[in-house]
């Protein structure tokens, strides 16, 4: 999930000017009004704030430009740098600007101000290589939208979107959501550079919200992350449209990809909208299910037990045992004291807040580290006995296994913040009941965990998941190319020996 956004820096790179902005919306206020407590069925949100429909005229009318003129002398080389940039039309959108940029990566877009370090903070190892050679056109933009928690570019506006377009260009779009509640660069170091370097055009959304109090965006429970969904399909749609317009043809291949939350929008899409793409890469994607398991009912038990554990004494066996029964592996203990600081506690309250905002009645989002016995205290949620409403908003988001197209998911086996047995264990024995196996192929990743930035923390024990999103990735293009399905399910072993640098140039699925 991943739903710490760590604060920008304090003197962050500079910008560039883009023209001024509309009038600014409203913000949400601090601390909003408490909505009331309704046991039977969750409770009604403010009205809807997200307009996902059709722009007025005025604003396609502002919109309207002509189509791309510059064809390209290649399949994938342009008439000249950034040629027909100010002809680009991304369809729907509020906003856009484009840049001429000599470098796509972040070895550019970190001093040219076109990314925020401080959206991707803490997702990649430190040593993560840097790759180069990618000039082309950026657009940033926004799609119409009434919710206001995403500050890049001073925009306060959110279904953010960002779009880059390489001069050299290999025929391919890659189309990602970002991890937990994170901007729209928060992919840039992961999966953008090295798809970008490798001639991607490359497109992001921050899922229409941000922030840790997502939740707020929305009618009825479950709305913020339903649009989650929503956007993405929509960046795609258009994204496709400004690649054929770049570009003189329409991508030959269209792959989803994304980590955490971003992971299970590549489910959902292949689940329903499978025409748009070619194929997935889900990492460590969220599992969402009516009847559980779900984050609702795996992260309560490691809230009410880990402080007895902690404490040590007479009951630390016992509490040991619950956490291994919820799904914390054996052999992750030393990873507990890190995700129940950082992570279990604010994720919980959090998501819950937004699927079940009437258990802890007017409080929002609940109360931090309680003690299992205080009133509305999420250490003692139990999604099982809660109304059928709030089962009905997890319904609405949930995934069903039924996807379209060919997809490769990989776990880390010591992720502790989604535990890879009731997670993606379930999700694939969920694609194999609804008689999809033949499209999936799932690699368990050994001492893999949810958040790469902990292999440095600990070398010995850990490994950085981002070599084995490469090699599925490239295993992916091998499958849809032709090339035969990639090796069967299996758990990826670490190397014997290999020292850090090892583990960040390679992770062979065979």
């Amino acid at each position: 999930m991943l739903p710490h956004r760590p604060h920008h820096p304090a003197s962050p790179p500079a910008r560039p000017h883009y023209p001024a902005s509309p009038p600014a919306r409203p913000h949400h206020s601090a601390s909003p009004p408490a909505r009331p407590h309704h046991p039977a069925s969750p409770p009604a949100r403010p009205a809807r704030r997200t307009a996902l429909g059709a722009l007025s005229l005025a604003a396609v009318c502002s919109l309207l430009v002509s189509p791309a003129t510059a064809a390209p002398t290649g399949p994938g080389t342009p008439h000249s740098h950034c040629a027909g940039r100010a002809r680009l039309h991304v369809p729907g959108a509020a906003r856009q600007h484009a840049d001429c940029l000599d470098e796509l990566t972040t070895a550019g877009t970190v001093a040219s101000g076109h990314t925020d370090p401080a959206d991707y903070a803490g997702l990649t190892p430190k040593d993560l290589p840097t790759p180069t050679g990618a000039p082309g056109i950026q657009i940033d933009g926004y799609f119409p939208d009434t919710s206001t928690t995403n500050t890049n570019h001073g925009w306060q506006h959110d279904s953010q979107f960002v779009i880059r377009l390489p001069d050299h260009w290999n025929g391919g779009l890659v189309v990602a959501g970002t991890p937990g509640n994170r901007e729209q660069y928060a992919n840039d170091r992961a999966i953008a550079d090295w798809v970008l370097a490798r001639g991607y055009a490359y497109a992001a959304t921050d899922k229409g919200n941000t922030g840790t109090a997502f939740f707020r965006d929305g009618r009825r429970p479950g709305d913020a992350i339903a649009e989650w969904n929503t956007r993405l399909t929509q960046l795609t749609r258009a994204a496709r449209t400004v690649v054929t317009q770049r570009y003189h043809r329409p991508p030959a291949r269209t792959l989803a990809t994304g980590m955490s939350n971003g992971g299970y929008l590549v489910r959902r899409q292949l689940e329903n909208h499978p025409e748009l793409y070619d194929g997935g890469v889900d990492w460590e994607g969220t599992l969402w299910r009516s009847d559980g398991p779900s984050l609702l009912t795996f992260l309560p038990a490691a809230l009410r037990h880990y402080p007895v554990y902690a404490a040590g004494g007479a009951g630390a066996a016992e509490a040991e045992a619950a956490l291994h029964r919820a799904g914390f592996p054996a052999g992750s203990e030393f990873l507990w004291p890190y995700h129940h600081q950082v992570y279990w506690d604010l994720t919980q309250r959090i998501y819950r807040e937004e699927l079940d905002p009437g258990y802890d009645g007017a409080t929002e989002a609940g109360t931090p580290y309680c003690a299992s016995g205080t009133p509305a205290c999420d250490a003692d949620y139990d999604y099982a006995a809660r109304p059928a409403g709030v089962h009905h908003a997890v319904d609405r988001i949930a995934l069903t296994g039924r996807i379209g197209k060919p997809l490769i998911t990989l776990q880390g086996t010591l992720d502790v913040l989604l535990p890879i047995s009731e997670d993606s264990d379930v999700w694939a024995r969920m694609v194999h009941r609804a008689g999809r196996g033949s499209l999936l192929r799932y690699y368990r990743i050994e001492d893999g965990t949810h958040t790469d930035s902990l292999a440095d923390v600990f070398p010995g024990r850990l490994r950085p998941m981002v070599p084995c999103h490469r090699s599925a990735f490239t295993a992916l293009e091998r499958w849809i190319d032709g090339g035969g399905p990639p090796p069967a399910d299996r758990t990826v072993a670490r190397p014997a020996g290999a020292d850090p640098a090892t583990l960040l140039t390679g992770c062979p699925l065979r």
